[in-house]
């Protein structure tokens, strides 16, 4: 695949020719280091925490006021940006340089260390304000006020108040803020999985992944959208990310599935819930799973593999969704799919799958996810050159660079805020306290507190971006939770599905929103469809709770008990949703089928032998046997009638 140097330039509809080139070629270069900088910390390391965080910041953030700085139409806008581009290279190398200093002195800062903290969150506030709104900086905001002026605060929500050193000590001169566990798993994990999913949609990989879908399901009722969700899921599972993954797939799928006969609004839906499929998907997933390792403390394959099974079961539940949907609406077939195009498929470009295979094989073996990544990245550009139509070219290594870190400033925007407030939270001891509030609030029961949970994941998931959002629940609502008795994975979890659910609920449902404007839908009712479609997202969980089996939390026997209950459950309730099974379902029979579900998965333990647990697990499963019985013999009898007649 090959890039023309033009596709490097920024976009600006203000700035001169020569300024857009100028600023473009900086950005480029800028890119190309902090991908130098990524690898070399990743494969291998040696660098110190704060000093490898603190220059990788201010190179993203360097490179962020030259992106936006081409949005202004006042030259004196865009030289303000330009002046902050440089601010924003001065502490990294600050830090590099005072490093022996700075530990001498106990972290303690003086007069000149004030001086650089105060031109490094004048950096993160306007960053944070560009890439991702208001929101964040009203946390902030916040968070500062309420430290500086926590003397003036009465009761045990006061403390003695911070001045501005302790602020520079806290938040610049250690790995407690801004350059916090956040920004580390931004620099050695987000970073490098991007820059890897990148390079393999580069050489083609994106694509193999859509012809296969179409292979697999192509020729069935409907295919296109059945290719549409497991393409879309295929893909996202490497670049981690909704939006990213509707445009890039979307493009195609979308028009295909209209062709056939979806809706606008349906193929929307479908796209949308089939991308954000991709931020549950292992083996990459989205930015939050890495900072949930590092927040948990347990290695990244663990919480990958603890993700695979709810993950398979929104694809399930997706894909059965899509197929009713198909069969309703009577739609055709894919005729150009099927059987052989999955065999030109694999035997013209599986070796695109290589790298893929040596990430995972290596993660598995017991490597870092970090090595694994950097290798899989060299098994990317090895196996590129082997047909003409995949090679790529220096200028396109460029651009995977480029388009890695424009893909990736709202998510160091947000985990530089992110770390701001979790080290004030920390430095006030407010974080502890407000655990105990949630507590209080929920009277002491787990319940109500998930519910608390999940209302709270919601709302932020609206006005922050997934990291954000798990981040600070992870410090504020976790410790709560497993202070109740839930797993601490499981917690964890919960948080982390929560805050995704607002790539396809409204009012701001960026996913749907994304595929709509392909589609030419409404995007609300592309939203209100998609989250139809996706609604496991809601659901499953609660199951974490119950049954963490479905994490591959617990003993054997539990984990297949729960598995084997949540696929039951998930069956059931995806044909009550969708309301159709060989027929238009009424209202009753739709109860049905979601009442089997509720009992399949009651709300206890999945090994629980207690005589009313078996007893409403086996009316559930009992239940949705002869529902399904009977769509299976009922069109035969009609049709013996009508022959009758």
């Amino acid at each position: 695949m090959k890039t023309s140097l033009q596709s490097l330039q920024l976009e600006s509809t203000f700035a001169g020719e020569k300024e857009r080139l100028s600023v473009s070629i900086l950005f480029s270069v800028i890119a190309v280091g902090i991908a130098g900088l990524v690898l070399y910390g990743a494969y291998y390391g040696g660098i110190t925490a704060l000093l490898l965080r603190s220059l990788f910041f201010s190179l993203v953030a360097g490179a962020a006021m030259l992106f936006y700085a081409l949005r202004y139409k006042s030259a004196v806008s865009r030289s303000a940006f330009y002046l902050l581009a440089l601010i924003a290279l001065v502490p990294g190398p600050y830090l590099w340089h005072y490093y022996i200093d700075i530990i001498m002195r106990g972290a303690m800062s003086i007069g000149q260390d004030k001086w650089v903290f105060l031109a490094l969150i004048a950096v993160v506030f306007v960053f944070v304000r560009m890439a991702v709104g208001w929101a964040l900086i009203t946390l902030m905001t916040a968070a500062f006020l309420y430290a500086y002026f926590g003397d003036l605060i009465p009761g045990k929500y006061g403390h003695g108040g911070y001045d501005l050193s302790r602020f520079a000590s806290t938040l610049m001169l250690s790995t407690e803020g801004v350059y916090g566990v956040p920004m580390g798993v931004a620099v050695e994990y987000i970073f490098l999985f991007s820059l890897f999913g990148a390079i393999l949609t580069k050489i083609g990989t994106g694509e193999v992944f859509v012809n296969l879908a179409r292979g697999l399901t192509g020729r069935v009722q409907g295919g296109p959208g059945l290719s549409a969700a497991l393409s879309s899921a295929l893909l996202g599972s490497l670049n981690g990310s909704a939006v990213a993954n509707v445009v890039t797939t979307g493009t195609f799928t979308i028009p295909l599935m209209k062709r056939v006969g979806y809706s606008a609004k349906l193929a929307g839906a479908i796209e949308a819930a089939a991308s954000s499929a991709g931020q549950i998907m292992p083996p990459v997933m989205g930015a939050a799973a890495f900072l949930m390792a590092e927040m948990i403390g347990i290695p990244y394959a663990e919480v990958a593999l603890a993700a695979l099974v709810p993950a398979l079961l929104y694809i399930l539940a997706l894909m059965i969704a899509v197929r009713l949907e198909a069969g309703r609406l009577n739609l055709a077939r894919d005729t150009e799919a099927g059987l052989q195009l999955l065999l030109e498929t694999l035997k013209t470009k599986s070796y695109l799958l290589l790298p893929l295979v040596v990430l995972i094989g290596l993660m598995v073996s017991g490597k870092s996810p970090t090595q694994a990544a950097v290798m899989g990245i060299l098994a990317g550009l090895l196996v590129c050159p082997w047909k003409k139509a995949t090679r790529i070219n220096f200028v396109d290594l460029i651009d995977a660079c480029k388009e890695t870190l424009s893909n990736t400033l709202p998510i160091v925007a947000a985990v530089a805020a992110a770390g701001v407030v979790i080290g004030i939270l920390n430095l006030t001891g407010m974080g502890l306290m407000l655990s105990g509030l949630i507590i209080e609030l929920g009277d002491g029961n787990l319940w109500a507190v998930l519910l608390l949970t999940a209302l709270a994941s919601f709302v932020l998931g609206m006005g922050l971006p997934t990291s954000a959002a798990y981040l600070l629940l992870a410090v504020l609502v976790a410790p709560a939770m497993t202070q109740l008795g839930m797993e601490t994975l499981s917690a964890h979890m919960f948080i982390f599905y929560f805050g995704l659910v607002s790539a396809i609920t409204p009012p701001v449902a960026l996913a749907a929103y994304a595929a709509a404007t392909i589609s030419g839908a409404e995007p609300n009712e592309t939203a209100v469809e998609s989250m139809r479609l996706g609604f496991v997202k809601l659901l499953v969980p609660f199951l974490f709770v119950t049954m963490p089996g479905v994490l591959l939390i617990g003993s054997t026997e539990s984990i297949v008990a729960a598995i084997t209950f949540a696929t039951l459950a998930t069956m059931s309730m995806s044909i009550g949703f969708s309301g159709w099974l060989r027929e238009n379902l009424s209202w009753m029979t739709r109860l049905l089928y979601i009442v089997a579900a509720v009992l399949i998965a009651w709300p206890a333990a999945a090994t629980d032998t207690s005589t009313m647990i078996i007893a409403a697990r086996a009316l559930g499963c009992l239940l949705f046997i002869g529902l399904l019985a009977k769509a299976c013999i009922k069109p035969k009898i009609n049709a013996l009638e009508t022959a009758k007649a």
